[in-house]
Order: structure tokens, then sequence, then C-alpha cells
């Protein structure tokens, strides 16, 4: 097919007509598209996956990272491996597009490679890769790894994605209505924009952020003079950047600039909008920050036969399906650890990106409660963890190490690798209590536990990101009651929300399971139908049409 004057290839529905080129580093698609590493590509797959659903008039703009994020193996001792290794796609499209970027004052190739709809029920993505013969191989380098711990190889792959997608629309002749930013590592596209359009009023009609971020040191910020060097600003002078992003130090803030250029953004909870308000209005210049929460797409990632049987009214339909997941999930737990589980076990499953402030290990801190759960005869349980830690997090990773030596000691302790869209899917089958312990406030939205729900998990949770608007306690899933963190320190908050959790474990959830398990069922149903449509990313994409597209 041609790419020249692109044109979706399907009928767009006339609600969602207007045009729109959606910006993102990492994209969780499908298994096979190995090019993400956390929540900010799950919710960037289901957008694309929704968008899809509903005949939006959205392409997707990323990166075809050569090595991935990284894969996950095992030292001899079972502690955490990293591997980085070449993938090969048979199923990208090559557009047979080749053109040139400046970074670093030196011309790149790069080539562009075509995600086609039909592959995977997904709209339109195009990735860019500098990996060919025709660059020198440091240049080759800038797509091979996600997430680049080299600080210039990080700066050239905003470049990359920012002015080498937006380049690449011009080349195609889409000409979106509007460039829609998700997280702001695609910012550097404002300057490329201002020498098209002639003016910042000009950006700014066509500019759209969305931050994931819910703490400002947690933004990214690099040198404004490597920026500089590297071409970031598409040649206009320093002074020039200053005066028109207002960045008077040394470092260029990516996540200010890009309230700055945007005419609207959004947070993506609703807590999370209040904070981002509360976190950037002090700066002059920033743009309307409203609030689009999270979602994950149903058609791909809930069970549909738990959802059958719900619907049907048969309950036994219903637990020998449940029981039918947790079997094929524990499967593979005791492939992967030599630890052969029972479905008919409480299951508790702690799965997501390894970061501190999601604290991982937090159950295991209290040894002597751990091991009371652990010892239970009359309520048996079984824990298992996995997640990625970012390859360069030695804290993360060291976490992450504690557990898989920890989980030696007992036999319904288990800690996973490879935790990517099949394991994520598959460990949700398996949980009956989906653990989530994020510090308050600084999960932004958080998702597992959404998709978690559609496979007929119950949430355990601290009462941060979309959990707020979720949780009926008791009803739907259970919440750590909420205290005044603000006047805390971090241990004094981390042993309350210890304390708590091992409270409603105790008192409510292990008794309610062995002994009411009727009722248990019907929390597992509320939380599946609480989940089903307000947390569809369908409604998703609508809400980013009617607010922040509008």
């Amino acid at each position: 097919m041609s790419f020249e004057n692109y044109v979706i290839p399907y009928e767009i529905n006339e609600r969602y007509k207007k045009k729109v080129a959606y910006f993102s580093m990492e994209f969780a698609i499908d298994q096979p598209l190995k090019i993400y590493s956390g929540g900010l590509g799950f919710l960037a797959g289901s957008h694309l996956r929704s968008a899809y659903e509903l005949h939006q008039n959205l392409i997707g703009i990323g990166i075809l990272w050569k090595e991935g994020y990284y894969d996950q193996a095992r030292n001899i001792d079972q502690t955490l491996k990293v591997v980085w290794i070449e993938k090969i796609y048979n199923f990208l499209e090559d557009t047979g597009i080749k053109y040139q970027i400046d970074i670093h004052d030196h011309p790149v190739w790069v080539k562009v490679l075509y995600v086609n709809p039909r592959t995977f029920n997904s709209a339109p993505l195009f990735l860019l890769s500098t990996d060919l013969p025709e660059n020198d191989y440091v240049s080759q380098t800038i797509t091979h790894r996600l997430y680049d711990g080299n600080t210039a190889t990080k700066i050239a792959q905003f470049i990359l994605l920012g002015i080498g997608g937006a380049k690449l629309l011009d080349i195609m002749n889409y000409n979106p209505d509007l460039y829609h930013l998700n997280e702001a590592h695609s910012v550097s596209a404002a300057f490329y924009l201002m020498k098209k359009f002639g003016s910042v009023d000009e950006v700014k009609k066509r500019l759209v952020f969305t931050t994931h971020t819910p703490e400002e040191a947690g933004n990214e910020k690099h040198d404004i003079y490597l920026c500089e060097k590297m071409s970031y600003f598409c040649g206009m002078p320093l002074d020039e950047v200053r005066q028109i992003t207002g960045m008077t130090d040394d470092l260029f803030n990516h996540s200010l600039a890009a309230l700055r250029f945007a005419h609207l953004a959004n947070g993506v909870s609703q807590l999370h909008g209040e904070v981002s308000r509360q976190m950037w209005y002090k700066y002059e210049g920033v743009c309307e920050i409203k609030a689009i929460t999270n979602a994950q797409n149903k058609n791909f990632w809930a069970d549909k036969q738990l959802y059958r049987a719900r619907e049907e009214h048969n309950d036994d339909w219903f637990d020998d399906r449940k029981r039918h997941l947790k079997k094929r999930a524990l499967d593979i737990v005791a492939d992967q650890t030599g630890k052969l589980m029972d479905p008919n076990v409480l299951t508790i499953v702690w799965a997501r990106r390894f970061a501190g402030y999601k604290r991982a290990e937090l159950l295991t801190r209290d040894l002597t409660r751990f091991e009371a759960l652990l010892n239970d005869k009359r309520y048996p349980v079984q824990v298992i963890w996995a997640g990625k830690p970012y390859p360069l997090d030695f804290p993360a990773i060291n976490d992450f190490n504690h557990l898989v030596n920890l989980s030696k000691k007992y036999s319904n302790v288990a800690v996973c690798t490879g935790y990517e869209i099949t394991l994520s899917k598959r460990l949700k089958q398996a949980a009956d209590v989906w653990l989530n312990n994020p510090r308050v406030p600084r999960e932004a939205s958080g998702t597992s536990g959404m998709t978690a729900a559609m496979n007929g998990a119950v949430n355990l949770s601290t009462n941060d990101g979309w959990i707020r608007e979720f949780i009926n306690n008791g009803n739907n899933g259970f919440v750590v009651p909420s205290a005044d963190y603000m006047n805390m320190t971090v241990e004094e908050q981390d042993n309350y929300d210890l304390n708590k959790i091992y409270e409603i474990l105790e008192n409510d959830i292990l008794p309610l399971y062995y002994n009411d398990f009727d009722t248990w069922r019907q929390v597992v149903k509320n939380g599946m139908r609480d989940v089903e449509f307000t947390f569809d990313s369908n409604r998703m994409v609508e809400e980013y049409y009617d607010i922040l597209y509008k």
C-alpha cells in the first residue's frame, strides 16, 4: 500500500472525525511486539485497541526497539539477570519511507515500519527505527533499547520520537488536527512545529498533553546545553528557547515545556488531576489540566467465559471457570519455579513494575506475621510475585532478589520472571486477591487492578489512583482506610498500611473466602460488574475526544 497521503484504512465514525496523532514512547498492544516496559505502554496499547473498536480517526507514533525493554532472566541462584536479545518480526510492514533528521548536528537516517490495524485489531501504528546500515553505529543504537541508561542516547530517543514523528506526518501528508503527547518524551515535536507554523499560538492550537507522573521530581529534566548541542530545539537559539518555554536555569524540564506548549492537558485519574494542578499551577504559562481516568481494553483483557457465567447466574460454571483459569496459570508458575500450587487455595498476587514507591516486599516486612499467614492451616494461602524493575534501578532489583531468596524458604511462595502481557493476564487469572500497595498519593492511576477484576480477582489496595473511583469496601474489593499521610513519616505510613493490610486479610478476606464462599463470589462478581464499563478503555478514548480533543 502507498503511505503518501495516508488515510486510515477503515471507515471513521463521524463522532470521532477529528484527526489525531498519538505519540508514545511505548505501546503494549500484544505479546509478540515487545516495545513496552510497563503501565504507560499497557495504557497506550489499550488506547489503540479501543480507538480501532470505535473507529476513531487516530494513529499511533512510536519507536521500534530492536532489543525491547530487556528480557528478564535468572542467574544461577535465580536472582535477576538482565538480557538483551534482538527481536525479529515478520508482521511489520516496511513503508518504504526513509528520511533524515538532525541529532547532535548530524544527519541520522530514519526508516518507518507499520503495524497494520488488522494485525492486532488496533489503530494504525507507525514505528521509527534508526537501525540502518546508512547510519554509524552510535546512531543505530538510538533505537536499540527502550529508556537507554545513557543520557545522550535517551535525549536522542526523545528527539527521534518528537521531531522524527512530526516530520513523518508531513512526509505522509497526514496533517493531524491534534498532536497528542502521551507523556513528555516527545515534546521536541513542539520545536519542529514552531518552525512549521511560525508561532507558539499556532503550535498551542494543535498540541495536547497527558501527564502520568504525580511528583515533580519524577518528571524528566536534562541539561539544557546538552539538549541544545544534540539538536533538541530544531536549530532554535537558546535565548529564544528560554523565552518561549520559560526555562531560566540550566535544566530543561520536558513536562513543564509540554504544559506550556499545549492548550490542554490531563492527569490520568481524578486524584491525579488534582495532584497535577497543585503541582504545576505554581508555574506561569501552564495550560489547564483536566482529568481522564486511565482504563484497559475489556475485549482484550477480560475472560469472556467468566463474564458469560456471571451474566447467566450459573455459579457452578463460574466457579469451575475460575478454577480452570487458576490451574492453567499456576502450571506456568510451577514450570518457572518448581512450586506446584493448589487452585483451591486462596492465591495472593502482587505483580507490576518494581519501583520503590510500589513497595513490592511490604507484606514481608513483618516476618512473624508473614510466616503466620503462610502457615495458617485453617485459612491456607499462597503468594506470587512478578514484575520487571528498570535495569538500572538497583534498589528495585534488590527488592526483587530479596523476594526470590525469601521464596526459597516456603513451598507456598513463588517469584516469576518475564512479566509481560501474557504472564500479566495469566497471573490476574491466578489471583483471588490482587494486592496493590503503593504509597499514597504516588500512584497516578495504576491499571493492573482493572484487568485483574476483569478476570475474577478481588482488589486489596491502598486508597490511591483509580481505586478511589472504583472501590466500595467489602462490596467489590477491599481498601486500606486513608490516614493523615501528609503528617506521617514514610516509616509511619508504611507501618500503618502494613498493619491494615494484615487486618483486612486476617479479619475479612480469609474468613470470607473459606467460611462464606457465596458472599466471596458475589464480591468477585461485583468487581467484574463495576470495572466492566467505567474502566474499559472504550470509555476512556470517548472521553479523550469529548474532553481533551474538543
